[in-house]
């Protein structure tokens, strides 16, 4: 028997690590700003992040996975009330993510870096080049988590009522990652920038061409006013789970964020869409999953309880129910404390109301008090209090029951979270073969470290994106643009 596998059990796999973060206070666990020993609203200070990143990257981290909103949480006690999330610090403030990536860069050599940035609200070529640049200032290190939006506030606020509807929003979506594939893989060669002093040519003109894309949300004529950066395409993160945002991610996204209260909730899900990847051309294991968790860990469970026991009483109900609010367009503010909450048909993240309502062992019916309780540590996701056995044994239950890859590791105080993960959780992952010892490609790009492939940099062979590749010594006229 080799030391992957115990009692006829099928292999383990090694572990994809991410950091769960917003360049705001708190993120999944409002209110715990005010926990003396948390350092998450100094987001301000550019110090703060690049020692984050150290620290992360000392430990192996994969990546640092930053989430983003572009409105307020105002959906609770509403319509239209931010005052529960500003005087909490509910994901308010909140900072634009990609500004610090290249500080964090600058302090490191391997960790990636997914950011979240919206398609409803920002044209394709404007983010190109943003993309683009980050990913040559990183040397290869960028994801892009493609979100759709989910807040009307944001909508109001970039010139729109309300949001598009939300399957609209995916097939806007879907446009819009055509466009980038063609500024990113299409306009420019690979060896279009020659850099000839002799003949005073730094870009050959005929490996550079225009796009000329024409749709129904976006005209495009390029080219691309970036040359092409290590990934060309950065990694391709995603987080929806409805019905077309599993199509969407089962053709596009190399890495999904899921979450859920127990592995129970998410398995469905999680194998559908790897069924869906084979219809595309794509192996299932092309994609994998990264399941939300917060873990409270301790050297003892006593230790632990006492922990999250610290860690509650700092919690802000009120900043919790204004973020389940903007996650599901549900006002909790309307229920009575002991009413049962129902799933209803949303506009926001239909995956989140569908998962809010079901009930979990220990928790027989999700209630305003119940949910309220439950997001001030961790969020969205799972929170898990216990030893490093105990925290290790259900990470392996999560992969057991639901086929996920790896997690999104959400904080509880910051750094305090992640210093536990890496003092007393990862040697007991590293123990059971569940985490590396070291980068697989140390100062590699973001996708050889994710897929554990040396020269891996673009998108596999057998994703959508590299169909659109025009690779060295190709004539423009034998290289076609795909619509």
């Amino acid at each position: 028997m080799t030391a992957d596998t115990q009692n006829g059990s099928s292999p383990k796999k090694p572990l994809v690590l991410n950091a769960f973060v917003e360049m705001c206070s708190g993120h999944q666990s409002p209110g715990l700003w005010k926990h003396p020993d948390d350092h998450s609203s100094e987001f301000n200070s550019v110090e703060h992040w690049v020692e984050l990143a150290k620290l992360l990257e000392s430990a192996k981290f994969h990546g640092i996975f930053i989430a983003d909103v572009l409105g307020g949480y105002d959906v609770y006690q509403g319509p239209r009330n931010l005052e529960p999330a500003i005087k909490s610090g509910a994901q308010w403030p909140v900072n634009e993510p990609l500004a610090v990536v290249p500080a964090m860069a600058a302090a490191t050599k391997s960790l990636g870096f997914g950011v979240t940035v919206a398609t409803t609200y920002e044209q394709p070529y404007h983010l190109a080049r943003r993309l683009s640049t980050i990913d040559h200032l990183t040397k290869g290190r960028l994801g892009w988590n493609i979100v759709t939006g989910y807040l009307d506030s944001a909508a109001r606020n970039l010139g729109h009522t309300e949001q598009p509807a939300h399957d609209e929003r995916y097939q806007i979506a879907e446009e819009y990652l055509q466009v980038l594939y063609k500024l990113f893989e299409s306009s420019w060669r690979d060896d279009a920038v020659v850099l000839d002093r002799k003949r005073g040519i730094y870009t050959e003109p005929s490996r550079v061409r225009e796009i000329n894309h024409e749709g129904k949300y976006y005209t495009v004529p390029g080219p691309h006013i970036c040359q092409p950066s290590p990934q060309r395409t950065p990694l391709l993160l995603q987080a929806g789970t409805s019905k077309a945002g599993k199509t969407f991610a089962a053709q596009h996204a190399e890495a999904i964020f899921v979450a859920g209260h127990s592995p129970s909730t998410i398995a469905k899900n999680i194998a559908e869409i790897r069924d869906l990847a084979e219809g595309f051309g794509r192996r299932r294991d092309d994609v994998k999953f990264l399941a939300l968790i917060c873990p409270v860990i301790a050297k003892t469970e006593e230790e632990a309880k006492a922990k999250y026991d610290d860690y509650i009483q700092y919690g802000d109900v009120d900043g919790a129910l204004a973020l389940f609010g903007g996650w599901t367009g549900i006002d909790l503010a309307v229920y009575s404390d002991d009413e049962e909450l129902r799933h209803v048909e949303s506009n926001a993240i239909r995956s989140a109301v569908e998962a809010w309502s079901h009930a979990v062992p220990g928790i027989p019916k999700w209630t305003k008090v119940t949910v309220g309780r439950h997001i001030c540590i961790g969020g969205l996701g799972a929170t898990v209090v216990g030893t490093p056995e105990q925290v290790a044994d259900e990470f392996e239950r999560w992969v057991r029951e639901a086929d996920v890859d790896g997690f999104n590791i959400a904080y509880a105080i910051k750094p305090g979270t992640f210093v536990d993960v890496i003092e007393l959780l990862i040697p007991e992952l590293r123990k059971r073969g569940l985490f590396w010892d070291d980068y697989a490609v140390p100062g590699g790009t973001y996708r050889e470290n994710f897929y554990k492939t040396k020269g891996q940099s673009a998108t596999l062979p057998n994703h959508v994106g590299s169909s659109y590749r025009w690779k060295a010594g190709v004539e423009a006229k034998d290289h076609v643009i795909p619509k």
